[in-house]
């Protein structure tokens, strides 16, 4: 038996029970994964409230950790006994003490790198490269908006960005979040509450706009951010901490030939291939200094509960890990 944190029912933080679990041996393709540091993520609240609908219950929440291989079945040949090993990926079931795991969703981690630094940044990293490098490739001289940018994905965002030659624009809920944000890259951090980022990305622009938007907001900033776009610009929707975004009039991005794309990082790293090289240009940008990986908040597995509560209650920013 293992220790796992597991709903039995949608709901709010106060269905994650810590609960005794059986581990079964890995079959055909798997390992067995002993973790050292779990990644908490929006995603996994969205998947205990049931907007993002589990297959079946209960069931362990969970995207992304790391550790140690324990354990092969047969035919297993990306990676060994021993291994030290990382992962971002469904299925999900990182909140335990050990799991199975598809091997071929396995990526070898460098010795320069932690557990506890990989399992904050694997699926916030991952995300950001496809978003700066195959959803809207960013260039030498863009100016981009990152929203939640004190936020996991924010912050490495604003980060890997300026280290492109992007100026980057970021929202933020308070002075202190903007002052992370800043020291991380962001060359002009709004405090939305304070002032309407709209017309503030205008200023900034002189009125040009941008070519593309991050947004994991969703609902609350979905129309001011398409006021922020220059022509033919890319609104990239990858999350909605804030709700749904409502039924889009198609009419709306007629003036200025918008476009729209609501990806996911599953998308990004269909294949093996794919997989790989993206978890080897996070691993990179992090041996290079680009990307702090240390993680800004930890919590014990057994305290999911309240790890949950203030991250949807935005205390917390950056990275947050679970430890078993």
């Amino acid at each position: 038996m293992i220790k796992a944190v597991r709903i039995h029912r949608p709901g709010g933080p106060a269905e994650l029970v810590y609960e005794d679990i059986a581990l079964d041996a890995p079959g055909p393709g798997e390992a067995i994964v002993r973790q050292e540091a779990i990644g908490l993520n929006f995603i996994d609240t969205y998947q205990r409230s049931g907007l993002y609908p589990l297959p079946e219950m209960p069931w362990v929440l969970g995207m992304e950790a790391a550790g140690t291989v324990e354990a092969v079945g047969e035919g297993v040949s990306e990676v060994a006994v021993g291994d030290r090993v990382a992962y971002a990926c469904a299925p999900p079931g990182a909140y335990a003490e050990a799991r199975r795991m598809p091997a071929a969703k396995l990526v070898a981690l460098p010795d320069t790198i932690s557990a506890e630094q990989a399992a904050s940044v694997m699926l916030q990293g991952m995300t950001t490269e496809y978003l700066l490098n195959r959803c809207y490739a960013v260039q030498p001289g863009d100016t981009i908006l990152v929203h939640a940018a004190a936020g996991g994905v924010g912050l490495i965002a604003c980060a890997w960005a300026k280290a492109m030659g992007a100026t980057v624009i970021g929202t933020v809920s308070s002075a202190e979040k903007a002052a992370l944000a800043a020291s991380h890259g962001c060359d002009h951090p709004i405090n939305y509450a304070e002032e309407n980022f709209a017309d503030r990305v205008m200023e900034i622009t002189d009125g040009a706009g941008l070519p593309a938007v991050y947004d994991s907001i969703g609902r609350d900033t979905f129309d001011r951010s398409l006021e922020c776009l220059r022509l033919r610009g890319l609104m990239v929707c990858f999350g909605q901490a804030s709700g749904p975004v409502p039924p889009l009039d198609m009419f709306k991005l007629s003036p200025k030939a918008l476009f729209i794309t609501r990806p996911s990082l599953m998308q990004y790293t269909e294949t093996r291939e794919e997989l790989v090289a993206s978890a080897n240009a996070v691993f990179a940008m992090i041996e290079r200094g680009v990307i702090d990986a240390e993680p800004r908040q930890r919590y014990p597995l057994s305290e999911a509960m309240r790890a949950h509560v203030d991250l949807e209650a935005r205390k917390t920013a950056g990275s947050t890990i679970l430890l078993p």
